[in-house]
């Protein structure tokens, strides 16, 4: 009988003896042993740090003059570590002082980046306080489902978003909505004070974090994380990262000695990848952060910002990539130090991958497969894997374990279509105040049940499909359900159904097809209208496509495949 296949990291066995000794051996950054994690054992990282707010701490400790902060505007102050640290605990008192926030409270915000933005998570985590993540583009009725499931203490914004959350049913029962500039100026009055924080005990399996993630029934779920995991994924990526580096082809680009490793700070800190990479990753490896001008993301800004910055990596979504390389003015900023791409969420096409050789040769390129769940960590695609299994999400990532296995649980032998799934210490704690979602997710012994399903072949895995016909659109995950659910609303549509369509920039684009009632004619806008009024910008389905009825098949599913064919003859359509 063929043996069930468990795919785990082996990097450190293509470095020499001395370089592995060096990242890894006892006392390294990077050794690992063995731990227990929530009553199972895990191999974790031994040199961690105890918890989120020592890693903020121990870069005002070690790389105090260290820009951590820089601005798209030259004339605004760029933040060091020891200047954000100090703010922090200015932050931690006002949190506490004024809105009574303490250990275990929630804290919600819904804002662009911003340097507000990143202190108030300082400021909450220091307190041992959960930040709670909300999508800054999210409607206020979105907005009331995470506030109510949450049930944070006070509501903190700017921009759009703080309209938004105004407008809320919590707003109206009295739950405080603060302006971001508000509590900024008032922990700034105080930042010059001795660095005293109120502080708290915090072990490392405490919430940090809720992240929302959509699940198959279309409600956004709060993933809880914990200090653990977002201290993980900062050593995880960092070791995979430098074996990347030793082991890749010659020519492969390097940061110039003495200078500062440096990016664009465009993926949004409600999500995990942002928030990591403002807490886990540039205090540990002291990397500024350089934030975009406000608004829509802007590819000639970025590639403004690498040139002025000196930029060393960039990080994002394919289409980020995608826009910057095409744009016509590309040649004219330079580039020539952006030694690394990281992405996720999204698979990179060849022509991209091809477009990188041509204009940035010598680039190292790192796609990640994880999800909210697993804090990013799943799967790196880059290198070998990269060359040799393109169409694959890649191999597991250190200290990660990967199976497919079947619906009975059981791991599967390699080449056999199953669900993936995701063991270690980045791992989620569960959903806030969903127990029946998270004993679905989470295996007694703590394997993460993913909505994916693949096949493991040759060492690497090879995504199949995704539960409920996932779509990623510019990076963001849109769940068909959620806006079926809204088109059935409407007065004049009888069925729905919502897929993915494919873009050359975007990824994937969110098409309708749409049924309407007995004698009415809505149009492709009016449905757009509907949607927008009720969703997110980025779930409003960019094709609207009518038909007579849609194709069932004998137990009642939409037989989706047959509705990416071309539009029924006889209808019209709308694109």
């Amino acid at each position: 009988m063929p043996t069930p296949l468990t795919l785990a990291w082996h990097g450190d066995e293509l470095l020499d003896d001395g370089m592995r000794e060096l990242l890894c051996g006892p006392g390294a950054m990077f050794e690992r042993r063995v731990e227990d994690v929530l009553g199972v054992p895990a191999e974790v990282f031994a040199q961690r740090a105890p918890h989120v707010p020592a890693l903020l701490a121990g870069a005002a400790e070690h790389t105090p003059d260290l820009t951590y902060l820089a601005f798209a505007d030259p004339s605004a102050h760029a933040v060091t570590f020891a200047e954000a640290h100090r703010l922090a605990v200015a932050y931690a008192r006002v949190l506490s002082a004024r809105y009574g926030i303490a250990k275990g409270d929630r804290v919600a915000v819904s804002a662009p980046n911003g340097l507000e933005h990143v202190l108030l998570w300082w400021g909450t985590l220091s307190l041992g306080a959960v930040m709670v993540g909300l999508n800054g583009w999210w409607t206020p009725g979105e907005l009331d489902h995470g506030i109510g499931l949450t049930g944070p203490s006070v509501l903190f914004g700017s921009g759009k978003p703080l309209v938004r959350l105004a407008e809320t049913r919590a707003a109206a029962d009295g739950v405080p909505v603060v302006s971001l500039d508000e509590l900024h100026a008032a922990a700034a009055a105080q930042a010059e004070e001795p660095a005293t924080s109120p502080g708290a005990v915090i072990d490392e399996d405490d919430p940090a974090a809720i992240m929302f993630t959509s699940g198959t029934t279309g409600r956004p779920k709060g993933a809880t994380m914990s200090h653990r995991n977002f201290v993980h994924f900062g050593l995880f990526g960092g070791l995979g990262g430098a074996v990347d580096t030793l082991t890749g082809p010659p020519g492969r680009r390097q940061v110039p000695d003495g200078a500062q490793r440096a990016s664009v700070f465009a993926n949004p800190l409600f999500h995990i990848s942002g928030a990591c990479f403002a807490l886990a990753n540039a205090p540990l490896y002291g990397i500024k952060l350089v934030l975009p001008p406000p608004g829509r993301w802007d590819e000639e800004a970025a590639l403004r910002l690498t040139h002025d910055h000196g930029l060393t990596q960039w990080t994002g979504v394919p289409t980020h990539f995608w826009r910057m390389l095409t744009h016509p003015r590309f040649a004219e900023y330079d580039t020539s130090r952006v030694t690394t791409i990281g992405s996720g969420g999204a698979t990179f096409a060849p022509e991209l991958l091809r477009l990188f050789e041509e204009k940035m040769p010598g680039v190292g390129i790192t796609n990640g497969y994880g999800m909210t769940e697993t804090t990013g960590t799943g799967t790196f695609l880059n290198g070998r894997e990269m060359e040799g299994h393109p169409a694959s999400v890649g191999a597991a990532a250190p200290t990660v374990r990967v199976q497919v296995r079947d619906e009975d649980g059981n791991p599967l032998p390699e080449g056999e279509v199953g669900r993936v799934h995701i063991n270690g210490a980045g791992v989620f704690l569960g959903y806030w105040g969903d127990e029946k979602a998270t004993a679905e997710a989470l295996t007694p012994d703590r394997w993460y049940r993913s909505s994916d399903f693949g096949r493991i072949v040759d060492g690497v895995l090879y995504l199949e499909s995704r539960m409920r016909d996932l779509i990623i659109r510019g990076g963001e995950n849109v769940y068909p359900i959620e806006i079926e659910y809204r088109l059935v609303e409407h007065p004049d549509i009888a069925d729905a159904c919502v897929i993915g369509v494919p873009h050359t920039v975007l990824g994937q684009e969110v098409k309708a097809v749409v049924v309407p009632r007995d004698g009415a004619r809505p149009t492709a806008q009016a449905v757009r209208d509907w949607v927008a009024a009720g969703l997110a910008p980025f779930k409003v389905p960019a094709h609207v496509e009518f038909r007579d009825a849609l194709p069932y098949n004998e137990t009642g599913k939409v037989i989706k495949r047959l509705l990416e064919e071309a539009p029924a003859a006889g209808r019209d359509h709308a694109m």
